[in-house]
């Protein structure tokens, strides 16, 4: 809770300025202050932990609720055009930066997928949510299915999984067809090595597709995915590494009890979708699957009125 103190009153002082300067020779003008910090604080929820979590909460408070999870190494920010859409058609709609990430606190310690799960969790409990569809994107559908695996399903009404890392992501003798661990090596190298340049790299080339022919590249979506990325902490980004590469989310599958939807890219270069995608499908009971033919990993953006409209269509439902 001290931290989360902190950072109202840094955020506070920062949009105060001058404000707080001139108040100093009045008690009339400084009463606003404490309004601003209490404004601030409203934005965060306090993980198990003491971790401060960022939250947008968007819409009208008394519409249907749909909860969104980033991905690596963003935040709640990648998630603005499908948050929008929802929210100016009458759906209440949160997303959190994940801890580490964004504007929330930066531990040192507990950057683990069951962290994840349980952040979300602490999310739905402080926003009294009880039955949202939950939407997870690349790293955010391993939180998704780990939030079910250790939480279950009494919150949740449905769940979307999107380019999303499950079943499991990386190599291993029980899943030979992941992507190799050399890959994992290397971001992890990347990360220490250069992490600004790491995600420009990532961004300007597979992530969003621009490194296959006749791909037109985007400077603002490149620039975007670094600035959320150097918004994180180092040692968050690189734990996040492990977490969302080796955490096996198969038995976390099994408990899907909810009507599902998974959406991938069929030319994802980062998540494969015949080892994620596909194979989460077929675990998911009764789950549907929508492939966009010839779209990368980075569908919030690359993809996002067809995405828009899926999620919208399938909420509806």
């Amino acid at each position: 809770m001290q931290a989360l103190t902190r950072l109202a009153l840094a955020a506070t002082l920062a949009i105060g300025g001058s404000a707080v300067l001139t108040a100093a020779n009045t008690a009339q003008a400084a009463t606003p202050a404490p309004t601003a910090t209490a404004a601030v604080a409203s934005q965060y929820v306090t993980a198990n932990d003491g971790t401060p979590i960022y939250v947008k909460d968007w819409g009208p408070k008394d519409g249907p609720v749909v909860v969104f999870s980033h991905g690596w190494p963003l935040n709640a920010d990648s998630w603005e055009s499908q948050m929008q859409f929802l929210a100016e058609r009458g759906y209440r709609v949160i997303a959190h930066d994940r801890r580490g990430h964004g504007r929330s606190g930066q531990p040192w310690a507990n950057n683990t997928m069951d962290q994840y799960a349980d952040d979300l969790d602490a999310v739905l409990r402080a926003k009294g949510v009880k039955r949202a569809t939950l939407v997870g994107f690349s790293t955010g559908g391993g939180e998704v299915a780990r939030y079910i695996g250790r939480h279950g399903t009494a919150r949740v009404a449905k769940a979307v999984f999107v380019s999303a890392v499950t079943p499991i992501m990386g190599a291993s003798p029980t899943n030979p067809n992941g992507v190799p661990e050399a890959v994992f090596d290397s971001l992890r190298k990347a990360s220490l090595d250069n992490r600004a340049q790491l995600y420009k790299d990532i961004a300007g080339g597979p992530f969003f597709g621009f490194n296959r022919p006749g791909a037109k590249a985007s400077a603002g979506l490149v620039d975007s995915f670094y600035v959320q990325g150097m918004q994180a902490g180092a040692k968050a980004t690189y734990d996040s590494i492990e977490a969302f590469f080796h955490s096996d989310f198969r038995e976390d599958l099994k408990k899907v009890n909810v009507p599902t939807l998974v959406i991938h890219g069929d030319d994802d270069q980062i998540v494969p979708i015949e080892t994620t995608g596909r194979a989460t499908a077929k675990l998911v009971k009764g789950a549907r699957l929508i492939e966009y033919p010839g779209a990368p990993h980075g569908i919030t953006d690359t993809h996002k009125d067809r995405l828009n409209q899926d999620l919208l269509d399938f909420v509806r439902q």
